[in-house]
């Protein structure tokens, strides 16, 4: 109980400065009526402000809405004739355990947290990017094991120290920041470190307080640096994954590989060899007299202070690609630009052993002392500061790893800020809105909850359950406030609008957009082409594979499979390209530079471009077709291919406009495949 002790004493301490969320966890009591206490909790919202909810969905709209929020994924036609056919009172309990336990539902969910964690495949010199996407595999398996949340958090930050043989993947949370080894990279993963675990478990923006004092909250520049000197010990370790053979093999391999290089150069070098002197000899014009001198010269002959001067004007004197295309022939233009691009693609995936960094205490930082960087300048060092933490109990001990006394106070049941920003954070994923709209800001900043009885019961009963996020899952789609429709009969509709017109007690259900991934995951599932097989590397979407020059920094360890899950699809920001696909940033996806607590969703005139007129669209439309005229007839194809698309029969209406178009034409199908992928209803959760 210490942690209730002393956030009451700091919530009176701190007076009215202290946030609502540092008021010590107490279980509520539901209100009676009703199987599921969050429906009584609700019920009792809307009799107090005078609201009618709507009714429940029709069968067809839950089992889609429930499939695409649990896997991110629509039922398949064979799914929703099961679903339909059952009439048992469990019947949608089944589905949901059913979706629950799918393998996909790690790939959905994992999502959602690597936003809160900031993962990207690459950030300008990440030092483990050749094996960060291991620790998004290790996410996705923790979710489909259900590994209790506070496990789960334990592992995020001190994988190392774990018993389970697989949790120092779970360090990628913190290495994903360096971008060197040694010390400096310490340095990168600890101030990384402060911001993101206060921001993703305990929704404080203990940032802010880097450079001075909190300007709303009570949190002290001490605190943060306190904080910082919990990771300052850390140093990023690489971890070699490979077998004895695959070690044995390597200098073999990476022979040919510089063999296959010189065979490739030596081609190029044939067709640009007639050109060579002449170019060379117009880069000397451009150069002083006696500059010039200096290159005339064999280099064996050539002084220290002459080596030095060719040296520093080679950027002048060197002959790329561009300058031989100016004098080249059309046929050897092309010729010559073939070959260079089978280099390029080869000198991208150099021979390596696979690898994995994670952390250790490091020699390197044994004796580092803290101190407050003034104004957040790492070369100002003011006060020396000890390992802590805001809100900090008095006699809290840091024996052994500092980590670990951080950790025993952050996943203590009793602990306020832990359990709610989780429940927050997974009711927001299914509604769209948290309890508290701004799920990594519960300080005087952010937003107050909507329900705050709901919520610190959810809170309460999430540690009672062990912090299953399986249960607490299972809890929320279960309820009535989940299974209702997202529309009301007008009059209704109208007047609760008059009253709660953000539906912020969950009246109806909120109907929304579906995420980047979503989308389009869904369009190829409607194709029939999508692999949803799990784990491994990302893949480059195509814009970037086909359009962008990538850096020596990026030499490949991609994927070759472009029709996976799209939480596969590479992303991240780097200076030297644009890792992050066109099409994740016009459905609003973020490229996991910094934490994203809650996404936008738009509604823009791109978006729907895209899907009017990209290839992948396009693509889709035409395997997609191939599907429905193996149905055996426009009338079946029609049918089918709604139950497909939008997991529900057509209308009457919807047949005649469908079978009027095709006309009995099965060419016509891609067009009409085309049609569905492009309806709005296509792109939203019901």
């Amino acid at each position: 109980m210490r942690s209730i002790g002393f956030l009451l004493c700091a919530s009176l301490a701190f007076g009215e400065t202290a946030p609502w969320s540092l008021r010590p966890l107490q279980r509520p009591e539901p209100p009676t009526g009703g199987r599921n206490p969050i429906d009584a909790f609700l019920a009792r919202t809307h009799r107090d402000k005078g609201l009618a909810p709507s009714g429940p969905a029709d069968k067809a709209t839950l089992l889609r809405r429930v499939t695409l929020d649990l896997t991110g994924l629509p039922p398949t036609p064979a799914e929703l004739d099961a679903f339909l056919a059952d009439s048992s009172s469990d019947a949608y309990a089944k589905v949901v355990d059913r979706l629950l336990r799918d393998p996909q539902h790690g790939v959905r969910y994992a999502r959602h947290w690597l936003d809160v964690l900031a993962y990207s495949d690459v950030d300008n010199g990440m030092l483990g990017e050749r094996g960060i996407y291991l620790w998004r595999d290790w996410v996705i398996h923790a979710i489909n094991r259900d590994r209790p949340y506070d496990q789960f958090v334990r592992a995020l930050i001190a994988g190392d120290l774990s018993a389970q043989p697989d949790d120092f993947f779970a360090t990628g949370f913190l290495t994903r920041s360096a971008r060197a080894q040694g010390a400096g990279g310490g340095e990168q993963m600890a101030t990384a470190a402060v911001e993101i675990v206060s921001s993703a478990f305990l929704a404080m923006t203990t940032g802010c307080a880097k450079c001075h004092d909190h300007m709303y909250d009570p949190i002290k520049q001490r605190d943060y640096y306190s904080m910082k000197a919990l990771f300052d010990p850390l140093v990023p370790d690489k971890r070699v994954l490979a077998t004895a053979a695959q070690i044995m093999e390597l200098p073999a391999i990476t022979a040919k590989w510089q063999a296959d290089q010189a065979a490739i150069q030596a081609r190029m070098d044939a067709i640009t060899k007639p050109y060579y002197k002449r170019l060379f000899e117009d880069r000397l014009t451009h150069l002083p007299p006696d500059v010039a001198a200096i290159y005339r010269k064999p280099e064996a002959g050539r002084t220290a202070a002459e080596q030095k001067i060719a040296k520093d004007y080679e950027p002048v004197v060197s002959l790329d690609p561009r300058k031989y295309r100016d004098v080249m022939t059309p046929e050897e233009t092309a010729r010559y630009e073939a070959i260079r691009k089978g280099l390029t693609e080869l000198r991208r995936d150099p021979p390596t052993l696979p690898a994995f960094w994670t952390v250790r205490a490091g020699t390197e930082r044994a004796g580092f002392k803290g101190h407050i960087y003034v104004a957040g300048d790492a070369t100002k060092k003011g006060d020396e500061v000890q390992p802590g933490f805001p809100f900090a109990p008095k006699d809290v001990a840091f024996k052994g790893d500092r980590r670990e006394a951080f950790l025993n106070w952050l996943t203590a049941p009793e602990n306020p800020l832990f359990a709610r920003v989780a429940v927050n954070r997974l009711w927001q994923w299914h509604f769209g809105e948290g309890i508290v709209a701004t799920p990594s800001d519960f300080g005087n900043a952010g937003d107050k909850p909507s329900d705050p009885a709901l919520l610190d019961w959810l809170a309460t009963e999430f540690a009672s359950r062990k912090f299953s996020m399986r249960e607490m899952n299972r809890l929320i789609v279960t309820s009535q406030a989940y299974q209702r429709a997202s529309a009301a009969p007008a009059e209704i509709a109208k007047a609760n609008l008059e009253i709660d017109p953000k539906n912020r007690t969950l009246w109806r259900f909120p109907l929304r957009r579906l995420e980047a991934e979503a989308i389009r995951d869904s369009v190829l599932f409607a194709a029939g082409t999508l692999d949803t097989s799990a784990g491994g590397r990302s893949f480059r979407a195509e814009d970037i594979q086909e359009r962008r020059v990538m850096s020596e920094t990026h030499k490949g360890d991609y994927d070759q499979r472009s029709n996976r899950r799209a939480i596969y699809m590479g992303r991240g920001p780097d200076a030297s390209m644009n890792m992050m696909p066109a099409y994740l940033a016009t459905f609003d996806a973020e490229d996991g530079h910094v934490t994203c607590a809650r996404r936008q969703r738009t509604i823009t005139a791109p978006q729907v471009l895209f899907l009017l007129n990209n290839e992948l669209t396009n693509e889709a439309s035409k395997k997609f077709a191939q599907r429905l005229e193996a149905a055996g007839d426009v009338r079946a194809a029609v049918e089918q291919g709604y139950r497909i698309a939008l997991s529900r029969p057509p209308s009457s209406t919807e047949r005649d406009h469908a079978l009027s178009y095709l006309a009995a034409d099965p060419a016509r199908l891609p067009g009409f495949a085309w049609m569905l992928l492009n309806l709005s209803e296509f792109v939203f959760l019901p």
